[in-house]
This record gives C-alpha cells, structure tokens and sequence, in this order.
C-alpha cells in the first residue's frame, strides 16, 4: 500500500510540474509573439484598448471582442512568419517558434493541432480579423481547459518592466 501511495505521490508531483512547465513556456510564447505590437500598433495605426485586450487576454472568463485586436494578431502573426500568404498556419514554422519558446516536440505539435483545430471549427466568416478573434478565443479555451494558461499578471509585470 505504502509503494501505491509513492507512486501515486510521484504521478501527482509529475502533473503538477508539467502543469507549471507549459504555464512557463505559454508565458514565454506569449511574451515573445507580443513583440511586434509595437510596430503593428503603427503599422496599422491601431488604439491602446487593443494593447489592453492583448495584456489582459489570458484572463479567466475575458473575452476578446474587438476586431482590431484580430488585426493586430495577424500583423504579428505576419511578422513573426507565423502564417502563409493566405493567412493560413504556417505550421512548421509555429511549430519551430514554440520550440524555440520553451516547448518540446509534443507540446509545439499540439500547440499547432489546437490552432489548426480550432481555425476549422470557428463559423465561416468573411473579415479574417473577426475569425482570428474567434481562433483566438477558441484556442484560449483550449489552454484554460488544460491549465497551461500563464498567470496575466506576470504578462503585466514582464511586458511593464521591458518597456
């Protein structure tokens, strides 16, 4: 009985320590695909409520409307060679960006699969920065529903202390 309780000690230790991993290497990922803000936020001459909704997004229950966001995560999308030049997934190439991020080869490839997954099982629409917001909303459920979403305030924090 004492050899189950170890191992059942060791299983817990064990989730818990990968839970805190991928919250670490979503925090990186996050940080780092946040840094063209800047230039989007000129580019496409875009209002500070979209940097708000950026800093605030992994936050229990926000949801992310405005369609300029969805804007400004294409344009970082863009300059990070995130997408194809038909605004699709370049998936080797966000699979090389979450790795070189942190994540291993299991968690890039189902980084990727989310994404993918949930660019196809959003509702159609015409004004591909109102798809990304749902992309994006979708793809942020799916990181909450496996606790790996980072803690908004260190975001805060970090995003803060660099500028």
């Amino acid at each position: 009985m004492t050899k189950l309780k170890e191992l059942l000690l060791v299983l817990v230790i064990s989730v818990i320590t990968r839970v805190q991993s991928s919250q670490d290497v979503m925090k990186s990922l996050t940080l780092n695909f946040g840094k063209p803000m800047e230039v989007c936020k000129k580019e496409l001459d875009l209002p500070d409520a979209v940097t708000k909704e950026f800093l605030n997004f992994w936050r229990e229950g926000y949801e992310v409307k405005n369609r300029l966001t969805g804007c400004a995560i294409i344009c970082m999308s863009e300059k990070l060679e995130l997408l194809d030049e038909g605004l699709k997934l370049h998936h080797g190439n966000a699979k090389e960006f979450a790795k070189k991020h942190g994540a291993d080869d299991g968690m890039a490839q189902q980084l990727v699969d989310m994404i993918h997954s949930c660019m196809e099982s959003t509702p159609p629409n015409t004004d591909p920065c109102l798809k990304t917001v749902d992309v994006a909303m979708c793809f942020k459920l799916k990181i909450h529903d496996l606790s790996w979403n980072p803690d908004p305030d260190l975001i805060i924090a970090e995003v803060l202390a660099e500028a």
